[in-house]
């Protein structure tokens, strides 16, 4: 089998490219020899795979493995707001004026549901989150025999560089550049459940809400450590609300797909998407909420349209202690 054949990217500072393969060969093949061209331009290099796919890659990279920083994706991603802040670190770390390289395949056919869309606003936000610079090249891995074709079709909306394995890297006519805007509107949530508990929360009534999440939590056998990493998200996030919302905050509760959901509204008009994946200063408090709750939840969706805002709060029912 031939190499796959990596052009330079594009004079662009970040160069955020889908790579589209049918087999494990040719996804080996290509993350072999976009790793390999990297380590002989002196690039620093870090890799985000599941663990299966990281031993390949180890086993095929030799001692030259040793050059190359790893990352497991079920572990980093397992929300995907958390994602962007260890690219951020990595990019970080290079310096002024230097280049990197990376590898990230978070959209999987595991993924599917809130999970896949909430992978799918990561890849868009990645575009924002590294606009201008510096110097980076991350390749996105998308599996086309086993991914749908939506969801195809999405990264080429998302990335504005494409490859295959016939094809080396050539701009995606599908990109959809995005603002702070489009990216918290575009993907709707699902319905609520006509069976979920509802509630409304004013400031006077903060204190019976956090009541109300435990009881609730608890009659549910959620578990007493993820009941209270639930708890602690809320109450960070109905603040919020609470003080840029109109001064008053809808919640909504319910099981769903081994998840306890915690949907928090207001009337409040939210542009921040990178909100939640930056962190937040260590002096003063503001921007802690979401970046609380990404690091306490499974999953955190947000989304804002012009008659308000929804943040939802996934925990899992995962047997914690």
């Amino acid at each position: 089998m031939r190499d796959l054949f990596w052009k330079d990217p594009p004079a662009t500072p970040f160069c955020h490219q889908a790579f589209f393969y049918e087999d494990d060969d040719v996804f080996l093949n290509a993350t072999e020899r976009f790793v390999r061209e990297g380590l002989a331009g002196g690039e620093p290099i870090l890799v985000v795979l599941t663990r299966s796919k990281l031993e390949s890659l180890r086993a095929a990279l030799g001692a030259d493995a040793s050059d190359v920083q790893f990352a497991d994706m079920d572990e980093v991603g397992s929300n995907p707001a958390r994602i962007i802040p260890l690219w951020r670190t990595f990019v970080d770390s290079v310096g002024p004026g230097g280049s990197s390289r990376g590898i990230g395949e978070p959209v999987s056919s595991s993924r599917i549901g809130a999970a896949l869309a909430e992978c799918q606003v990561h890849e868009e936000l990645l575009n924002l989150a590294f606009d201008g610079g510096p110097t980076f090249w991350l390749v996105c891995p998308y599996d086309a025999s086993s991914l749908e074709p939506q969801v195809l079709k999405e990264a080429r909306h998302s990335h504005p560089y494409l490859a295959s394995f016939a094809q080396p890297t050539f701009p995606s006519a599908a990109y959809r550049p995005v603002s702070p805007t489009s990216t918290l509107r575009r993907h709707d949530l699902s319905p609520v459940p006509e069976s979920a508990s509802r509630f409304s929360v004013t400031g006077t009534t903060v204190g019976l809400a956090r009541r109300n999440l435990q009881l609730q939590a608890m009659a549910l056998e959620l578990g007493v450590s993820a009941t209270d990493d639930l708890i602690s998200a809320a109450h960070e996030v109905i603040a919020n609300s609470l003080l840029h919302g109109g001064g008053r905050a809808g919640v909504s509760l319910w099981v769903e797909d081994g998840f306890m959901i915690c949907e928090v509204t207001d009337r409040g008009l939210f542009d921040e998407p990178m909100a939640g994946r930056v962190q937040p200063p260590s002096h003063g408090m503001g921007g802690r909420g979401l970046w609380m709750a990404n690091q306490l939840c499974d999953l955190v969706q947000v989304r804002s349209q012009i008659d308000g805002t929804v943040v939802r709060l996934h925990v899992a029912f995962d047997g914690r202690q």
